[in-house]
Protein backbone atom coordinates (compact mmCIF):
# COMPACT_ATOMS: atom_id res chain seq x y z
CA UNK A 1 0.00 0.00 0.00
CA UNK A 2 1.58 3.48 -0.64
CA UNK A 3 2.46 5.63 2.21
CA UNK A 4 3.79 9.09 2.60
CA UNK A 5 5.54 9.81 5.82
CA UNK A 6 7.85 11.91 7.72
CA UNK A 7 9.92 10.21 10.18
CA UNK A 8 11.95 13.17 11.26
CA UNK A 9 11.50 16.95 10.33
CA UNK A 10 13.07 19.56 11.84
CA UNK A 11 16.81 21.48 12.49
CA UNK A 12 17.88 18.16 14.69
CA UNK A 13 17.02 15.86 11.24
CA UNK A 14 15.12 15.35 8.46
CA UNK A 15 13.88 12.07 6.74
CA UNK A 16 10.96 11.10 4.60
CA UNK A 17 9.79 7.81 3.44
CA UNK A 18 7.64 7.24 0.21
CA UNK A 19 6.55 4.05 -0.35
CA UNK A 20 5.03 3.35 -3.84
CA UNK A 21 3.19 -0.67 -4.53
CA UNK A 22 6.25 -2.12 -4.88
CA UNK A 23 9.24 0.63 -4.47
CA UNK A 24 10.53 1.72 -1.25
CA UNK A 25 12.83 5.15 -1.06
CA UNK A 26 13.72 7.71 1.52
CA UNK A 27 14.21 11.80 0.90
CA UNK A 28 17.35 12.65 3.24
CA UNK A 29 18.82 10.68 6.03
CA UNK A 30 19.89 13.93 8.61
CA UNK A 31 19.54 11.34 11.82
CA UNK A 32 21.92 8.42 12.98
CA UNK A 33 21.62 5.55 10.85
CA UNK A 34 20.22 4.07 14.58
CA UNK A 35 17.32 6.35 14.54
CA UNK A 36 16.38 5.43 10.66
CA UNK A 37 16.55 1.56 11.45
CA UNK A 38 13.68 2.24 14.48
CA UNK A 39 11.62 4.21 13.02
CA UNK A 40 11.35 2.17 10.15
CA UNK A 41 11.16 -0.14 11.93
CA UNK A 42 8.23 1.54 13.51
CA UNK A 43 6.38 1.49 10.40
CA UNK A 44 6.65 -1.87 9.47
CA UNK A 45 9.86 -2.39 7.26
CA UNK A 46 13.47 -1.84 7.07
CA UNK A 47 16.29 0.20 5.48
CA UNK A 48 16.81 -3.64 3.62
CA UNK A 49 13.58 -2.61 1.85
CA UNK A 50 15.07 0.76 0.54
CA UNK A 51 16.16 1.06 -2.87
CA UNK A 52 17.54 4.33 -2.64
CA UNK A 53 18.14 7.64 -1.10
CA UNK A 54 17.82 10.66 -2.28
CA UNK A 55 19.53 14.11 -0.60
CA UNK A 56 18.47 17.06 -0.74
CA UNK A 57 21.32 19.18 0.22
CA UNK A 58 24.44 18.53 2.05
CA UNK A 59 23.76 20.53 5.36
CA UNK A 60 24.02 17.84 8.37
CA UNK A 61 20.41 17.66 9.43
CA UNK A 62 19.95 15.88 5.88
CA UNK A 63 22.76 13.81 5.69
CA UNK A 64 23.92 12.74 9.15
CA UNK A 65 23.23 8.88 8.59
CA UNK A 66 24.55 8.77 5.44
CA UNK A 67 28.29 7.35 5.99
CA UNK A 68 27.39 4.84 8.03
CA UNK A 69 24.75 3.27 6.14
CA UNK A 70 26.84 3.07 3.37
CA UNK A 71 29.12 1.05 5.82
CA UNK A 72 26.27 -0.92 7.19
CA UNK A 73 23.87 -1.83 4.19
CA UNK A 74 25.03 -0.18 0.60
CA UNK A 75 21.79 1.76 0.21
CA UNK A 76 22.48 3.69 -3.43
CA UNK A 77 22.56 7.56 -2.62
CA UNK A 78 21.56 10.06 -5.33
CA UNK A 79 22.61 13.68 -4.84
CA UNK A 80 23.66 16.68 -6.85
CA UNK A 81 27.87 16.41 -7.83
CA UNK A 82 27.95 19.73 -5.67
CA UNK A 83 26.40 19.00 -2.96
CA UNK A 84 28.26 15.37 -2.79
CA UNK A 85 31.88 17.30 -3.45
CA UNK A 86 30.92 19.99 -0.77
CA UNK A 87 29.83 16.80 1.70
CA UNK A 88 32.75 14.14 0.93
CA UNK A 89 35.81 15.10 2.32
CA UNK A 90 37.36 11.97 2.59
CA UNK A 91 38.89 9.77 -0.41
CA UNK A 92 38.13 6.77 2.24
CA UNK A 93 34.23 7.19 3.09
CA UNK A 94 32.38 4.46 2.35
CA UNK A 95 29.59 6.99 1.09
CA UNK A 96 32.31 7.09 -2.19
CA UNK A 97 31.23 3.42 -3.00
CA UNK A 98 27.24 4.28 -2.60
CA UNK A 99 26.80 7.59 -4.02
CA UNK A 100 25.47 8.75 -7.33
CA UNK A 101 26.05 12.05 -8.65
CA UNK A 102 24.36 14.11 -10.63
CA UNK A 103 23.34 17.34 -12.27
CA UNK A 104 21.24 19.65 -10.29
CA UNK A 105 18.31 18.64 -12.83
CA UNK A 106 17.82 15.00 -13.09
CA UNK A 107 15.20 12.07 -13.62
CA UNK A 108 15.76 8.25 -12.49
CA UNK A 109 13.41 6.02 -12.27
CA UNK A 110 14.05 2.97 -8.95
CA UNK A 111 11.95 0.07 -8.96
CA UNK A 112 8.27 1.63 -10.48
CA UNK A 113 9.04 5.28 -8.62
CA UNK A 114 10.65 8.24 -11.11
CA UNK A 115 11.99 10.94 -9.17
CA UNK A 116 12.81 14.16 -10.38
CA UNK A 117 14.86 17.17 -8.54
CA UNK A 118 14.15 20.70 -8.89
CA UNK A 119 16.12 23.46 -7.83
CA UNK A 120 15.33 25.38 -4.34
CA UNK A 121 16.55 28.48 -3.09
CA UNK A 122 18.62 27.78 -0.29
CA UNK A 123 22.47 28.60 1.43
CA UNK A 124 24.05 25.31 0.20
CA UNK A 125 26.52 24.27 -2.47
CA UNK A 126 23.00 23.07 -4.98
CA UNK A 127 19.60 22.84 -2.71
CA UNK A 128 17.01 20.39 -4.29
CA UNK A 129 13.72 19.70 -3.94
CA UNK A 130 12.28 16.29 -5.54
CA UNK A 131 8.90 15.22 -6.72
CA UNK A 132 8.29 11.69 -7.16
CA UNK A 133 5.89 9.57 -9.52
CA UNK A 134 4.54 5.86 -9.79
CA UNK A 135 1.42 4.51 -10.89
CA UNK A 136 -1.57 4.06 -8.87
CA UNK A 137 -4.54 1.73 -10.13
CA UNK A 138 -5.03 3.67 -13.66
CA UNK A 139 -3.43 6.66 -12.55
CA UNK A 140 0.04 8.37 -11.75
CA UNK A 141 0.24 9.67 -8.61
CA UNK A 142 2.58 12.65 -8.20
CA UNK A 143 4.11 13.58 -4.66
CA UNK A 144 6.06 16.79 -3.70
CA UNK A 145 9.24 17.09 -1.29
CA UNK A 146 10.31 20.33 -1.26
CA UNK A 147 11.70 21.97 2.58
CA UNK A 148 14.43 23.86 2.17
CA UNK A 149 13.33 26.90 0.40
CA UNK A 150 14.28 30.32 0.68
CA UNK A 151 11.69 32.18 -1.30
CA UNK A 152 9.32 31.27 -3.70
CA UNK A 153 9.74 31.71 -7.41
CA UNK A 154 8.22 30.50 -10.44
CA UNK A 155 10.53 27.22 -11.30
CA UNK A 156 9.46 26.01 -7.92
CA UNK A 157 5.88 26.78 -8.68
CA UNK A 158 6.33 24.75 -11.70
CA UNK A 159 7.81 21.54 -9.93
CA UNK A 160 5.45 20.81 -7.24
CA UNK A 161 2.37 22.07 -9.82
CA UNK A 162 -0.66 19.41 -9.85
CA UNK A 163 1.38 17.02 -7.10
CA UNK A 164 -1.58 14.73 -5.11
CA UNK A 165 0.61 15.35 -1.57
CA UNK A 166 3.07 18.05 -0.47
CA UNK A 167 5.42 18.02 2.00
CA UNK A 168 6.49 21.58 2.36
CA UNK A 169 8.65 23.65 4.69
CA UNK A 170 7.08 26.04 7.12
CA UNK A 171 9.76 26.88 9.30
CA UNK A 172 8.79 30.03 11.05
CA UNK A 173 6.92 32.63 12.19
CA UNK A 174 8.14 35.94 11.43
CA UNK A 175 7.25 37.65 14.37
CA UNK A 176 8.60 34.69 16.69
CA UNK A 177 11.53 34.98 14.83
CA UNK A 178 12.49 38.47 15.05
CA UNK A 179 11.31 38.63 18.94
CA UNK A 180 13.38 35.40 19.46
CA UNK A 181 16.90 34.78 20.95
CA UNK A 182 18.38 34.31 17.78
CA UNK A 183 21.61 36.15 16.96
CA UNK A 184 20.71 39.43 14.31
CA UNK A 185 23.08 37.62 12.00
CA UNK A 186 21.05 34.39 11.81
CA UNK A 187 17.80 35.76 11.59
CA UNK A 188 19.06 37.89 8.42
CA UNK A 189 20.10 34.43 6.83
CA UNK A 190 16.54 32.78 8.33
CA UNK A 191 14.97 35.69 6.51
CA UNK A 192 17.14 35.84 3.33
CA UNK A 193 16.18 34.83 -0.19
CA UNK A 194 18.29 31.76 0.62
CA UNK A 195 17.17 31.05 3.61
CA UNK A 196 13.85 29.00 4.60
CA UNK A 197 10.01 29.54 4.02
CA UNK A 198 7.85 31.38 7.33
CA UNK A 199 4.55 30.04 7.79
CA UNK A 200 2.78 32.80 5.59
CA UNK A 201 4.59 32.23 2.63
CA UNK A 202 4.06 28.74 2.60
CA UNK A 203 0.77 29.04 2.87
CA UNK A 204 0.65 31.51 -0.30
CA UNK A 205 2.31 28.31 -1.81
CA UNK A 206 -0.11 26.13 -0.20
CA UNK A 207 -2.88 28.25 -1.70
CA UNK A 208 -1.50 27.93 -5.63
CA UNK A 209 -0.54 24.14 -5.37
CA UNK A 210 -4.55 23.92 -4.04
CA UNK A 211 -5.37 25.44 -7.29
CA UNK A 212 -3.33 22.94 -9.24
CA UNK A 213 -5.26 19.82 -7.30
CA UNK A 214 -3.10 19.22 -4.41
CA UNK A 215 -5.44 17.64 -2.10
CA UNK A 216 -2.78 17.18 1.11
CA UNK A 217 0.10 18.77 2.74
CA UNK A 218 2.62 17.86 5.55
CA UNK A 219 4.42 20.81 6.93
CA UNK A 220 7.64 20.35 7.93
CA UNK A 221 11.10 21.70 9.05
CA UNK A 222 9.48 23.61 11.95
CA UNK A 223 11.85 25.34 13.89
CA UNK A 224 11.64 24.39 17.30
CA UNK A 225 12.23 27.89 18.92
CA UNK A 226 10.49 30.02 15.91
CA UNK A 227 6.94 28.21 15.53
CA UNK A 228 4.62 26.59 17.11
CA UNK A 229 3.01 23.37 15.85
CA UNK A 230 -0.64 24.64 15.90
CA UNK A 231 0.32 28.43 14.95
CA UNK A 232 1.89 26.35 11.38
CA UNK A 233 -1.41 24.83 10.95
CA UNK A 234 -3.49 27.56 11.74
CA UNK A 235 -1.92 29.60 8.92
CA UNK A 236 -2.07 27.02 6.50
CA UNK A 237 -5.64 26.70 7.21
CA UNK A 238 -6.49 30.23 7.11
CA UNK A 239 -4.53 30.23 4.00
CA UNK A 240 -6.84 27.06 2.12
CA UNK A 241 -10.08 28.36 3.89
CA UNK A 242 -11.52 28.28 0.43
CA UNK A 243 -10.40 24.97 0.03
CA UNK A 244 -11.98 23.14 3.41
CA UNK A 245 -11.83 19.62 2.39
CA UNK A 246 -7.71 19.54 1.92
CA UNK A 247 -6.02 17.71 4.51
CA UNK A 248 -2.66 18.96 6.69
CA UNK A 249 -0.98 17.81 9.19
CA UNK A 250 1.95 19.17 10.92
CA UNK A 251 5.14 16.47 10.85
CA UNK A 252 6.33 15.38 14.50
CA UNK A 253 10.35 16.32 14.74
CA UNK A 254 10.52 12.69 15.98
CA UNK A 255 8.03 10.15 15.20
CA UNK A 256 6.69 9.45 12.08
CA UNK A 257 3.85 11.43 10.50
CA UNK A 258 1.34 10.30 7.59
CA UNK A 259 -0.14 11.65 4.99
CA UNK A 260 -2.44 8.80 3.80
CA UNK A 261 -2.78 8.40 -0.15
Amino acid sequence: MPKLITLFSGSSGNCHYIRSETTEILIDAGVSARSIEYSLREIGTTIRNISAIFITHEHSDHVRGLEVIAKKFGTPVHMTALSAEALIKDPEAALNSTVVKHPPLFSITVGDITVSSFITPHDSACCVGYRAEFPLGDCTHKIGVATDIGHVESDLIDALYGVDECILESNHDVSMLMTGPYPYMLKRRILSPSGHLSNDDCGKLMNILAQSGTHAFLLAHLSRENNYPPTAELTAKNALSAYPNIRIAVAAPNTPTEIFI
